[in-house]
């Protein structure tokens, strides 16, 4: 405790991170009052259908990285989402098309190209989404809606052209928030944004987990108290996972793939035990989703009640399996499209870094795939198991909102985030010969560090 008081005071000295941090709290504290202010022309009182909606599927993801936004029907209700999707797409074509790749190596310039296009993408992408969220919302909720209810006040025309305006200038000035933050505060802007969200819906979870318990058929305070322990071993098990996407000493790798003759000097290859992030959960999430949105158009087909309802229901042991075996394909998917070994080792040819024992050029890209192919495994399972923990949560009588901190994509993501946040503080401290955050002084984030 007094280590903590002490760094905090230290943090307090430096008046640089006092005011990096300032500027953070700032803006992430305009995003929350943000995600309160509903769209004109919606009375939030009457939004039953979004917030039953927002409690699973498709809409709960959106609603968890909206901060709660999309069940509100707020300006943010979108949140950052359109970027990410943007972001994603961008990354692909930079990965997959020529002249992406072109701009890619042209350094500052290339990179303030690659980032204008995003931009342009997120518009045309929140525009179409903000279509799909109005009729959505006038769908559920057609009596929260003052065209529906008063059409001789608003025409739903113009409700329908003045909420895509504001929503695509709402997410666009979430976006500018998030620049700020990296630009001007202590970084890693967006995914500060993402985690707030997740982040602010934990005490509620939290709470209403803890009156579950304490009811009849909840099981009491003792289960209550299991259930937190084994929350705290998921999130060091998951620490760890995020951890692995530092450096990999040559002599480790080598021991992955066989013994071979190399020197005493110890070096590091760019190689991450999850390099794709929370990207394969991602992917493999949005296919999970395809069954259940067509079984909403066929509700008393005869086939949502057999093959397709194991598919439906996420405490299924079928849906479960196949989401984890989706996780693992596209953990490789994403780790052949993020990770280039040619690449690699031109870079570590052209700067005067080897790996001893192995020749540079093909030999030495040859090693780096093998030796990625084998590490991704373990990282790959790790990610699975972390994805269908929320789900073996639910099924051990876990509250569902309070199940989905248990794993998955909101639990890497707030780790991840944290974790980086914690290493910018880090690094002011350290570089002003303070103590740091931790007795070591170091925190490894998911900032991998390239070979010499």
């Amino acid at each position: 405790m007094k280590k903590i008081i002490e760094t905090i005071k230290n943090i307090y000295r430096i008046e640089d991170l006092r005011y990096k941090l300032a500027i953070t709290f700032w803006m992430l504290l305009i995003y929350r009052v943000g995600t309160y202010v509903t769209l004109p022309g919606v009375d939030p009182n009457m939004l039953e259908g979004s917030a039953k909606q927002a409690s699973g599927g498709i809409f709960g993801l959106i609603n968890m990285f909206a901060g709660g936004a999309f069940a509100r029907g707020s300006i943010f209700a979108l949140g950052i989402m359109p970027y990410i999707s943007a972001s994603i797409v961008v990354q692909l074509l930079t990965m997959a098309v020529p002249s992406f790749q072109k701009m890619q190596k042209e350094g500052e310039d290339g990179r303030r190209k690659i980032n204008q296009i995003t931009r342009y993408l997120t518009i045309a992408i929140t525009a179409v989404q903000s279509v799909g969220f109005l009729i959505n919302l006038k769908s559920e909720n057609a009596a929260a809606i003052i065209s529906n209810t008063h059409p001789e006040l608003v025409s739903d025309f113009f409700f329908m052209l003045t909420s895509i305006i504001i929503l695509t200038a709402s997410t666009m000035f979430v976006l500018w928030l998030g620049e700020r933050i990296t630009d001007k505060g202590i970084g890693n802007g967006v995914s500060l944004i993402i985690m707030i969200g997740i982040i602010a819906r934990l005490p509620f979870a939290l709470k209403d987990e803890f009156n579950f318990k304490l009811s009849e058929s909840g099981g009491g305070l003792v289960i209550f108290l299991v259930e937190l322990a084994a929350l705290f071993a998921v999130i060091m098990g998951v620490i760890m996972l995020v951890q692995g996407t530092r450096k990999i000493p040559v002599q480790y790798a080598k021991r992955i793939v066989g013994n071979r003759q190399y020197g005493g000097v110890r070096q590091y290859i760019p190689l991450k035990v999850n390099a794709a992030g929370v990207m394969p959960i991602i992917f493999a999430q949005a296919l999970m989703f395809i069954p259940s949105t067509i079984a909403q158009f066929f509700p008393n087909y005869e086939t949502m009640q057999g093959i397709m309802a194991t598919f439906i229901n996420p405490a299924s042991f079928g849906y479960n399996m196949t989401f984890a075996l989706l996780i693992i394909v596209f953990t490789y998917f994403y780790t052949a499209i993020a990770v280039n070994p040619n690449q690699i080792a031109d870079d570590m040819k052209r700067n005067g870094g080897f790996i001893p024992g192995v020749k540079p050029g093909k030999a030495t890209a040859n090693f780096i795939d093998n030796v990625m192919s084998r590490i991704t495994l373990p990282g790959a399972i790790f990610l699975a198991v972390v994805a269908i923990l929320p789900s073996l949560a639910g099924i051990l009588n876990i509250n569902s909102q309070f199940a989905q901190f248990y794993g998955g994509t909101s639990l890497l993501i707030l780790v991840g985030v944290v974790l980086d946040t914690l290493q910018q503080i880090e690094s002011h401290l350290l570089m002003r010969h303070y103590d740091g955050l931790m007795k070591s002084g170091r925190i490894k984030g998911r900032t991998a560090v390239g070979a010499a």
